[in-house]
């Protein structure tokens, strides 16, 4: 079985409970610490005394300069990892800063405090408490995302969260990336994602996806979404093929040319291009303009659902852009 069938087993089952590697966290939060000043943080999908995000922002609680850190969890109320979360009420942590010189909060300066629910991020207790907050850090559950991300937008919170990479070709996810409300960040290093996962579900996964060893699980599906501005969003793709017919065939049904890799994108071709969707790594808003996604273009055209072809044959699924650059 591969890892992304292992992916979507898990999310059928909707088994949302993977805990993040702290060197993750670390990794591509360090990207953003100019945007964490003055600002509350919650963490809303969150075992808070285990989670390595509540770890992540009260260690550097003072080098970020945050007002205040807000985690909640989720048919819990122990520090158990892996919590059978099965408690119908659950509670919340508020941390505002230690006054020791280790930068490691003591006990009585993290306050905890009951939940009338069971935390679940829909809640309208758990709505006020996002109603505070600046901005949004979390690993929520890959079964929810759509509704999750549509929550963050519908409060106009600030966000860097994991997802799952087919996310960019959700229907409610995709028009976010082409209005510019969300994007990809910097990514996982190498693109290797790890997190701990129980025994139990560790055991359903093939050889070389689970380390039994470490009860870690390694994917390559997820990245970071973000709404919040960081360099890599900004940096120039550099082009170095030009166009010719040969090359670059034209879809049976799209008037758009196929790349087939982001290092083919010609530099000298200014019509519409289909690109695989890892391109939205490498997307900078200022070079390239995004048209829309094969399958929606399709229906808005014919009201089928499909996606392109070339001589007959299905391409993968792609992403429509254009070189604003080249645009007159």
């Amino acid at each position: 079985m591969t890892v992304n069938q292992n992916l979507h087993k898990a999310k059928a089952q909707k088994y949302d409970e993977f805990y993040t590697q702290l060197s993750d966290i670390e990794n591509e939060l360090k990207k953003y610490k100019h945007h964490f000043r003055d600002k509350v943080v919650y963490c809303n999908c969150d075992d808070p005394t285990v989670s390595n995000f509540f770890t992540y922002f009260s260690r550097n609680f003072k080098q970020l300069g945050l007002k205040k850190l807000i985690t909640t969890c989720y048919k819990n109320q122990n520090g158990d990892m892996f919590s059978p979360h099965d408690q119908e009420r659950a509670i919340y942590l508020e941390y505002s800063g230690t006054r020791n010189k280790t930068g490691i909060p003591d006990d009585d300066e993290i306050i905890t405090y009951p939940l009338q629910g069971d935390g679940d991020f829909r809640s309208d207790e758990c709505i006020d408490l996002l109603k505070q907050a600046d901005i949004v850090v979390t690993n929520p559950p890959f079964s929810l995302f759509r509704e999750y991300v549509a929550q963050l937008v519908k409060y106009g919170k600030q966000f860097i969260i994991i997802g799952p990479w087919n996310a960019v070709k959700y229907k409610e996810i995709f028009p976010l990336i082409k209005d510019k409300m969300v994007w990809l960040g910097y990514g996982f290093n190498a693109g290797n994602a790890y997190f701990a996962v129980s025994p139990d579900l560790g055991e359903s996964f093939a050889g070389g996806v689970y380390d039994s060893s470490t009860g870690v699980v390694k994917f390559r599906n997820v990245t970071w979404f973000t709404n919040l501005e960081h360099r890599k969003r900004h940096e120039e793709l550099i082009l170095y093929r030009k166009y010719s017919e040969d090359e670059y065939p034209t879809y049976d049904n799209y008037d758009a040319i196929e790349v087939s890799k982001v290092a083919n994108i010609p530099v000298d071709y200014s019509g519409e291009m289909g690109v695989p969707i890892t391109f939205l790594d490498k997307h900078n808003p200022e070079q390239f303009e995004i048209v829309g996604l094969d399958r929606p273009i399709m229906t808005e055209i014919t009201g089928k659902v499909s996606c392109f072809y070339i001589d007959g044959r299905e391409r993968y699924s792609r992403i429509v852009i254009r070189n604003r650059r080249l645009q007159s």
